[in-house]
Order: structure tokens, then C-alpha cells, then sequence
């Protein structure tokens, strides 16, 4: 539903998450193994990435201004168990956060032929990251009650109310014009 450009960095993943859900017509991706393997998760971790993304989605919605769509997890409860520490590299010393229980292993990126860490490690550290770059509160949802599409807010003064223009926010429109 969305026609605006992908978050930047970390926070792709995030929207990619929350996107997984279509309100309107009901379909999940997360209900179809390629879904599931596009978060490097298995069948029986579904669930839990269901709740997550609903967490996600009411943070979204608080970004935007408006109340979370239903009563979901506390979106730092689920993360606590996925607790980030700062690995500097030796050579170019370059900065990443890595599992705090990963002690001296290295995690390579999801991008790598090792399988992806472990999907709240990889919110936490794109929350974390987004963060520092101030982008953080710029991923909003759409407030098109049927829609609560995540988006990149890139409008000057950060006021964002749709995903699209196009589409929920014309609907919007039309409906206040009919009202009036």
C-alpha cells in the first residue's frame, strides 16, 4: 500500500515487519514459509514474530500521534532478552552491536551465508542504531484504521499521516469532504 521510499538502514527491517501484515484484506506473510524465511525465521517462531510486529506497529502508531491499535507486549519487554553490546573492528574500526551473549564470536550480517541472528537481536540493534541517527521517530503507521502501514516519515517538519497520499490520504479527504 505503501508508495514511498524504504526506511533507511536498520529500520527497513523493522517496516518490513510491521508491512507483513495487510489489515485490510487480512493477508499475512508471516503464514507462508517465504515470509518467514525472508526473516530468517522457522515455522514455529511465527508467533512470537507476530507479537513483536505488533509492538512494533503500536510504537509506530506513538510516533504518528495516535493510540496503539490494540493492547500488545510492551515493545522493551520483548526486547530485553536480546541485550546488544558494541564490537569495535581491529583492523578499519568500524562499530557494530552484536548479542551480548555472543561473548568474542562474531555475528556476520544477515547479508552473509551464516544464518541471520536471531530476529529481536537484529530490531534491537536497528532500534538501537536508528537511535543514534535520529531517525528513530520518524517510522510512523498510517492512521487509515484499516491500513497501519509503516512508514518513513521524510516530510520537513516530521507531520506525516498516511503511508500514501494517494491512497489513504485521498480517501481521508474524500471522506471529510462527503461529511461536510
Amino acid at each position: 500500500m505503501n508508495d514511498r521510499a524504504p526506511a533507511p538502514g536498520g529500520l527497513a527491517l523493522i517496516q518490513d515487519l510491521v508491512n507483513t501484515l495487510d489489515i485490510e484484506s487480512g493477508a499475512d506473510s508471516l503464514d507462508t514459509p517465504e515470509g518467514l524465511a525472508r526473516f530468517g525465521l522457522a515455522a514455529g517462531e511465527a508467533e512470537g514474530a507476530r507479537e513483536l510486529r505488533e509492538s512494533l506497529r503500536a510504537v509506530c502508531l506513538a510516533h504518528a500521534g495516535h493510540p496503539a491499535h490494540r493492547r500488545v507486549a510492551p515493545l522493551d519487554e520483548l526486547l530485553a532478552g536480546a541485550p546488544l553490546r558494541v564490537t569495535v573492528d581491529e583492523d578499519g574500526g568500524a562499530a557494530r552491536l552484536v548479542p551480548a551473549t555472543e561473548g568474542t564470536r562474531r555475528v556476520r550480517s544477515a547479508a552473509s551465508s551464516a544464518s541471520p541472528a536471531p530476529l529481536a537481536f537484529r530490531i534491537a540493534a536497528a532500534v538501537a542504531e536508528s537511535l543514534v541517527e535520529g531517525t528513530w521517530p520518524r517510522l510512523k503507521a498510517c492512521e487509515a484504521p484499516t491500513c497501519h502501514w509503516a512508514y518513513y516519515d521524510r516530510s520537513p517538519a516530521g507531520r506525516g499521516r498516511w503511508c500514501s497520499m494517494s491512497v489513504c490520504g485521498a480517501r481521508a479527504k474524500m471522506r471529510r469532504y462527503r461529511a461536510k
